[in-house]
């Protein structure tokens, strides 16, 4: 094994949840737990499989990125979390890494809803040799300088696309080449290219653009490095009534991350506003005082707080408590008016537009383009 401290932007490997380059005669120790996104937390660890359940053993398998995928084991063959392990692919095998074992896996499976047949499901064939490592190892080194290659050739092509990963196989005998594009692409021809060109058998697979996201990586607006690219590994639909619900100012430039589709972090604290807001009142709630009725603009969910005015006056807003609020309406409800909102506000403020000029419509054709 390398040494341990090697500097990740020099590993390839690193996107397979190696800190190190692999080497032919070490222990699994280094492989956990190791900084992956895809690594997996065994809280059934202790618990024995059963005699009966001893013909069906699972495991779950990493391999780049966000790749992971169930395999049957042999009885004989025992596996720990961190093995680098041969398994049935198509063609050849290919080299990965073993992130869950136990009955964890099954339940994994129910979770992720795999419904394969047991008897076609593809099999550990072993550990990893020295020979399969060392092959694996010079196949993976290759894959930056052959994306590099790739996208001149089919530029070359005057091909309409972006070739953003390329992913060989243990065995050195396919290459997978993941690309983004607008419209439709003919590459039969960059195939024949390809082929000729790096000798292995090649396959193209097209993906979103969340998902090159998460395979370049990069910093968002907060600072930090993109979820996509460090631990989120499942995309959930995200729409602008989550920035509705977290009152935020509807602004689709904001709203959208480095992928150009919604921020998926628009989803982490939905439910909490959702569950918060139930004790809020409608929005269609009209506020009726002696002075005049007014309408809702804006809550601070957590400080508890609605901002309402008058309807012959929307530029002046009061910052009304939420218990205050319920009481007005209590009131309206049995025909009693009080003088006036102001008697119940906290502050007073001019309203502000934030909409930016953006209209319902542009903010519905912003849904259907960039959200999931």
């Amino acid at each position: 094994m390398d040494d341990n401290k090697q500097d990740i932007t020099e590993n390839p490997f690193f996107t397979r949840g190696c800190c190190a380059t692999p080497g032919m005669y070490n222990s699994n120790e280094i492989y956990k737990p190791s900084c992956a996104k895809l690594d997996s937390y065994n809280w059934l660890n202790d618990i024995t499989i059963s005699d009966k359940d001893a013909s069906s053993v699972f495991v779950e398998v990493r391999f780049k990125n966000s790749k992971k995928e169930f395999f049957k084991v042999f009885q004989s063959m025992k596996l720990e979390e961190g093995d680098v392990v041969a398994v049935e692919s198509s063609p050849g095998h290919d080299i990965g890494i073993v992130c869950l074992t136990g009955e964890a896996v099954k339940i994994q499976m129910e979770k992720k809803k795999y419904n394969g047949d047991e008897d076609q499901m593809k099999k550990v064939y072993r550990r990893a040799r020295p020979s399969d490592i060392e092959k694996w190892v010079f196949s993976v080194k290759q894959e930056d300088e052959i994306m590099f290659k790739s996208r001149t050739m089919a530029s070359d092509l005057n091909l309409n696309m972006k070739i953003n990963d390329v992913e060989y196989q243990g065995d050195g005998t396919k290459a997978i080449f993941y690309y983004t594009a607008e419209e439709r692409v003919d590459f039969r021809e960059l195939i024949k290219v390809l082929a000729d060109s790096f000798k292995v058998r090649i396959e193209m697979r097209q993906i979103g653009a969340r998902q090159e996201s998460a395979r370049l990586g990069g910093i968002g607006s907060c600072g930090r490095e993109v979820c996509c690219g460090t631990w989120l590994t499942n995309f959930t639909s995200v729409t602008t009534n989550n920035a509705r619900t977290q009152q935020l100012s509807l602004n689709p430039s904001k709203l959208a991350g480095q992928c150009g589709k919604l921020k998926c972090c628009l989803n982490y604290e939905n439910d909490m506003y959702l569950e918060a807001l139930e004790e809020f009142p409608n929005h269609d709630v009209i506020l009726k005082t002696k002075k005049g009725e007014a309408e809702y603009q804006k809550a601070d969910v957590f400080k508890r707080i609605i901002w309402y005015s008058y309807i012959n006056d929307y530029a002046s807003m009061m910052a009304i408590p939420l218990d205050k609020v319920k009481d007005v309406i209590k009131m309206n409800s049995k025909g009693k008016f009080p003088e006036k909102l102001e008697d119940f506000a906290v502050t007073l403020e001019q309203k502000t537009d934030y909409s930016n000029g953006f209209d319902q419509e542009e903010l519905n054709r912003f849904d259907e383009e960039f959200g999931k």
